[in-house]
C-alpha cells in the first residue's frame, strides 16, 4: 500500500470518481463533504464503480473491497494533520473554494500540495489569499476518472515547479495520464477543444443540416475513432500540411465564430430539458439508454 492519506474535499460525481482512483492506487482516501447524505451516495457510488471496473469474478471482487476498504468519509475537518496530498472537488464556488483553502492551511503540513479539480477558475484567482500559493495548482480530472485518464496540471503564476513535478509523478504511478500546461489559460487544453467542437455541432443543428443524432453519428464514426489513436496534429501531419492548409483557407471562412448558438442550449435549458437527468435534452433519456 501507497504511504500517505489523500483527503478528497467533496463528494459529488467527482470527488467520488477521485477518491476511487486513489484507493485503487493503494492510498488511505479521506472523502469529506460537509453534508452526511452526500457521503451515503458518494459511498454506494464508489461501490458501482468498483464494481464496475473489476467485474464480477472472485478475484475481482476482493480487489474491489479492499480499495472500498480504503475510503473513508467525514463530514468534519478535523484531524488533517496525517494528510499527504489534498485534492479539492468542491462546487465551482470561489469564495467557497477559497474559505476552505484557508482552513486547509492552517491544518494540513506546509510542504502538502494543495490541487483542485476546478475545470473552469484559474488557479491565480482561486489561490488569491493564500500565505503559500506555490503549493497551489489545479488538476484537472475528466469525468468518469476510472475511464478518461487524462489529468491537465495547471500551475499558477505562484506555483513551485517542484510540486507540478510531485504531482505528475503521483498520478502516473497511478496509471493515470498528466500533461503539464506551461501557464494557465481559461478552460485549459482540453475544454477549449471540447466546446471548439461543441459550438462548430450547434452551428450545424442550427443551420439545419441535419438532426443532432446524424451530427452525433459523424462524430463517433470518423473523428471519434481517429482520435482515439491521434491527436489533430498527428492527423494533420499524416494528411499533408499542404492539403491541411488549402482546405483550412476555403472552409474556416464558414466555421461558427458566434456565440449566438448558445440560444440553442437556453432554449432546452429553459424549457428544464437539461439532459439526462432530466429524462430530456438533445435525446430523449429512460432507463434502457
Amino acid at each position: 500500500m501507497v504511504n500517505g492519506q489523500v483527503l478528497v474535499v467533496g463528494s459529488g460525481l467527482m470527488g467520488t470518481g477521485i477518491a476511487v482512483q486513489f484507493a485503487r492506487g493503494g492510498y488511505s482516501v479521506r472523502c469529506y463533504d460537509p453534508h452526511p447524505e452526500r457521503l451515503e451516495e458518494s459511498g454506494r457510488m464508489a461501490r458501482a464503480v468498483l464494481d464496475e471496473v473489476f467485474g464480477g469474478g472472485n478475484e475481482e471482487r476482493r480487489q474491489s473491497s479492499e480499495a472500498l476498504s480504503r475510503i473513508n468519509y467525514s463530514h468534519s475537518m478535523e484531524d488533517k494533520a496525517v494528510v499527504t496530498l489534498v485534492i479539492e472537488a468542491a462546487p465551482e464556488n470561489l469564495s467557497l473554494k477559497r474559505q476552505l483553502y484557508s482552513e486547509l492551511e492552517d491544518s494540513v503540513a506546509a510542504d502538502v500540495i494543495i490541487a483542485s479539480n476546478t475545470s473552469g477558475i484559474l488557479p491565480d484567482i482561486l489561490s488569491e489569499g493564500m500565505r503559500n500559493p506555490a503549493r497551489f495548482l489545479i488538476a484537472h480530472f475528466w469525468n468518469p476518472p476510472h475511464i478518461i485518464p487524462l489529468v491537465e496540471l495547471v500551475p499558477g503564476a505562484l506555483t513551485s515547479r517542484r510540486y507540478m513535478t510531485e504531482m505528475e509523478a503521483i498520478l502516473k504511478a497511478m496509471l493515470m495520464e498528466p500533461v503539464v500546461l506551461e501557464h494557465a489559460l481559461p478552460g485549459f487544453i482540453g475544454n477549449r477543444l471540447q466546446f471548439a467542437v461543441i459550438r462548430e455541432a450547434l452551428n450545424l443543428l442550427r443551420s439545419g443540416v441535419a438532426s443532432a443524432e446524424t451530427i452525433d453519428k459523424v462524430m463517433t464514426a470518423s473523428l471519434g475513432r481517429r482520435y482515439v489513436r491521434m491527436g489533430p496534429f498527428a492527423a494533420a501531419d499524416l494528411g499533408g500540411l499542404d492539403t491541411i492548409l488549402s482546405v483550412a483557407e476555403h472552409l474556416m471562412p464558414y466555421l461558427a465564430k458566434d456565440e449566438g448558438v448558445l440560444d440553442l442550449l437556453r432554449a432546452k435549458v429553459n424549457e428544464g430539458a437539461v439532459g439526462r437527468r432530466s429524462g430530456r435534452g438533445f435525446y430523449a433519456w429512460d432507463k434502457g439508454s
